[in-house]
């Protein structure tokens, strides 16, 4: 066991943690849309209009603020007009990134955006630039949030719409360095310019216009779009990275089936996020010193190879303890730079990479990422504050810090969430905390016998939440973390 002391500095507030920050992603991939999330009205398995209702209430549950549709590589292949009107009736076409299957279009505009009310959450779109076209996306635009007559408001109206939808988050094109279209930074910057110009706003407030941001690590594309679109023509700037726990994109590893060595060096490219963010950010400081372009990690998890015997572009995968210890640190950094980072989407919602749900016919699972979510959500829209945790280190040598943390203070109420990374030292906490008395604290953990545990529709249950005990000395708050375990702390004044 290693005695942590862990300082919290409640009374000086740093930036507000914008609830995007627990956004999530649903793309036409695999059995993410179908099967996962929508299943059809004329479906046996519990449906509104379509949707799943266990898939609905569990995003309810962990407040989902954020729902990033429909891509995504195929984002840049989508053309919106193919999911409107009957179902009978829609186009039927090749989806060209995922395995070549026949994409319905079953799912489309109206469906999503029904979805996102369902939820209660932001819808956020991201548009075809890759294979689209201006004109497209502008129309796009009109057909959901235009008031006036015009013929696509009558269009929609005939759909079944009568009232516009409301549109915050809007992306100009995805991985256009790749997918989307293996363009040149400064090509896609002189594209992103044409493109937002046509994209108007018809709402009550103005389009939050995201352009594409970089490839992990390449902060030469952050360059480029900084200093050619700069901090008038843009909102937020993305970039995407994957945990890859081999580093070998050939060969990534396993979900299920890997050694200690291979958990601590998952848990370490992880923690490379922590470097992504800081020389992103140092460049968007330097040409948007006043912090008006947000950087939005739009796509993040951890990402293995497929089973076998699964379609390999299906990319679907178990988790783990150990993408919950992973998931957790994520998260713990984007607290961390809440004065910059608008929105996160893990990747993704339901069945694909790191999926907070998996579905199976009519049964319904929760994964430990997910569980995760739950523990997290009391640090959405409040104030972060300093705490730290010291630099004990863990591994076999030593490589990564033991513990993860992040704290934020809203409504009289300080939230602490934080992971220990250890696979063999439980972490005794004693935590103090400047500028707040708590008349109460409790925790919930989230723990099982081995990093490698699971949740399986024969037993759902195996890692799930639990209470935690917590004991006041003082002003001091003692509590001891299990090893590969992540842990939620609220105290109340």
């Amino acid at each position: 066991m290693k005695h942590i002391d862990l300082h919290i500095q409640a009374d000086q507030p740093l930036s507000r943690i914008a609830p995007e920050i627990y956004g999530h992603f649903s793309e036409h991939l695999g059995t993410c849309m179908y099967g996962g999330i929508y299943v059809g009205a004329d479906s046996p398995i519990p449906n509104i209009n379509g949707v799943r209702k266990d898939v609905i209430d569990a995003f309810r549950q962990i407040r989902m603020p954020v729902l990033r549709w429909p891509g995504g590589c195929f984002a840049d292949d989508y053309h919106w007009r193919d999911g409107i009107g009957p179902r009978e009736q829609r186009r039927k076409r090749v989806s060209r990134y995922w395995g070549h299957i026949t994409e319905t279009n079953a799912f489309g505009t109206h469906d999503f955006f029904a979805l996102c009310e369902q939820i209660g959450c932001e819808p956020y779109l991201a548009g075809n630039l890759g294979s689209g076209t201006v004109q497209e996306l502008s129309d796009w635009i009109e057909y959901i949030t235009f008031d006036g007559d015009t013929d696509l408001t009558e269009l929609r109206r005939k759909n079944g719409r009568e009232q516009p939808w409301k549109l915050k988050y809007l992306g100009i094109g995805n991985e256009n360095w790749g997918c989307g279209g293996n363009m040149r930074p400064e090509y896609y910057a002189d594209e992103y310019k044409r493109y937002q110009s046509f994209c108007e706003s018809y709402g009550d407030e103005p389009l939050y216009k995201i352009a594409c941001g970089a490839n992990g690590d390449d902060f030469a594309w952050t360059e480029t779009l900084m200093s050619a679109v700069g901090n008038k023509l843009m909102n937020g700037l993305s970039v995407h990275y994957y945990t890859v726990p081999s580093g070998i994109w050939e060969k990534k590893g396993d979900c299920l089936d890997f050694t200690d060595a291979e958990y601590y060096a998952t848990v370490s490219r992880a923690l490379y996020m922590d470097t992504i963010l800081q020389r992103h950010i140092a460049i968007m400081d330097q040409y948007d010193p006043e912090g008006k372009v947000g950087l939005v990690v739009d796509e993040w998890g951890n990402w293995y190879d497929p089973a076998e015997g699964d379609n390999p572009h299906f990319l679907h995968q178990q988790s783990t303890m150990r993408d919950g210890v992973t998931a957790a640190v994520n998260l713990n950094l984007f607290n961390r730079y809440s004065k910059r980072i608008s929105m996160a989407n893990l990747a993704q919602a339901v069945n694909v990479l790191q999926a907070i749900l998996l579905t199976e016919g009519a049964g319904l699972i929760k994964t430990p990422t997910y569980h995760v979510f739950d523990l997290f959500k009391g640090h959405q829209g409040g104030m972060l504050v300093s705490a730290d945790c010291g630099d004990i280190r863990t591994g076999a040598d030593g490589e990564i810090q033991m513990l993860s943390c992040s704290a934020s203070v809203k409504d009289g109420v300080l939230t602490l969430t934080a992971a220990n990374c250890s696979l063999d030292d439980a972490a005794e906490l004693c935590i103090s905390a400047d500028g707040f008395a708590a008349a109460k604290a409790e925790a919930q953990v989230l723990s099982a016998d081995s990093c490698r545990a699971h949740n399986t529709f024969d037993k759902p249950d195996t890692v799930q939440l639990s209470a935690l005990p917590v004991t006041q000395d003082g002003s001091l708050l003692r509590l001891t973390v299990p090893p590969c375990a992540v842990v939620c702390v609220t105290a109340y004044t």
